[in-house]
């Protein structure tokens, strides 16, 4: 647990890999804000979860690509639970389609929601982790986004960018107490992952030294460890998780 009670607030962590990071800083003593857009009854699973384990935790609603939804979200949040100390931007959306076939507004969504998400959640959390001196920000990407994917040039762009971000945060911030640092995952079974063809996986399969997906316990542990005071050393990096796929 840790010695001093901070309050993380996590986008897109109704399900998937946001939910494992939320229940994993909970562990650790942190409340948390469960960050959903449009699936409240998967968020407040969370919660739930979350509270039988004996942390506290509510849900709060907010469109990240949305800047007044922002505000709305974590003045929620910070009303609930005080400052926002530990930020994990993680939530995204894919889109796929081959760049010849793809709509411009397959391309804005993905760009809007997981790099205009990204930087407009951080932008309102910064000003008052700086001000105590104080915080963590973890940008959840993908190896996509350092290796590129056939059909994925906006998901590829959108994460690409973040790894920049996070590059030029950290040392915007490395002064002020306020460490920035990314965890680029591979295929992690998630829903997303969970609903490709057969073959599709196969084909992912070999490329993915270890022969296997990757479970969202084994992000969130990472995410934890960032998160805490042993990793107040830790900035600037992306740290990837992907059973050696980006080798």
């Amino acid at each position: 647990m840790s010695e001093i009670k901070r309050h993380a607030l996590v986008t897109g962590s109704s399900r998937g890999i946001g939910a494992a990071i939320a229940i994993d800083l909970a562990k650790n003593g942190n409340s948390i804000s469960v960050n959903y857009n449009s699936h409240p009854e998967d968020a407040n699973e969370v919660v739930e979860k979350i509270e039988s384990l004996g942390g506290e935790a509510k849900a709060v609603q907010g469109d990240v690509s949305n800047l007044d939804s922002v505000n709305k979200m974590i003045k929620e949040a910070t009303n609930n639970f005080g400052t926002i100390d530990i930020l994990v931007n993680n939530a995204g959306i894919i889109s796929d389609n081959l760049l010849m076939r793809m709509k411009e507004e397959e391309f804005d969504k993905v760009i809007d929601i997981n790099l205009k998400g990204t930087f407009y959640c951080t932008k309102v959390c910064v000003p008052s982790m700086v001000k105590q001196r104080w915080g963590r920000i973890i940008n959840i990407t993908s190896v996509v986004g350092l290796r590129g994917n056939i059909g994925q040039a906006n998901y590829s762009a959108s994460k690409g960018a973040i790894h920049s971000f996070t590059y030029s945060l950290a040392k915007e911030l490395s002064t002020r107490g306020v460490t920035v640092n990314a965890i680029a995952p591979g295929y992690v079974t998630t829903a997303t992952v969970d609903v490709l063809p057969d073959k599709i996986k196969e084909t992912i399969m070999q490329h993915i030294p270890m022969k296997r997906f990757g479970k969202p316990e084994e992000i969130s542990g990472m995410a934890a460890f960032i998160a805490s005071d042993d990793a107040s050393y830790m900035t600037g990096e992306v740290v990837k998780i992907d059973g050696g796929m980006a080798i």
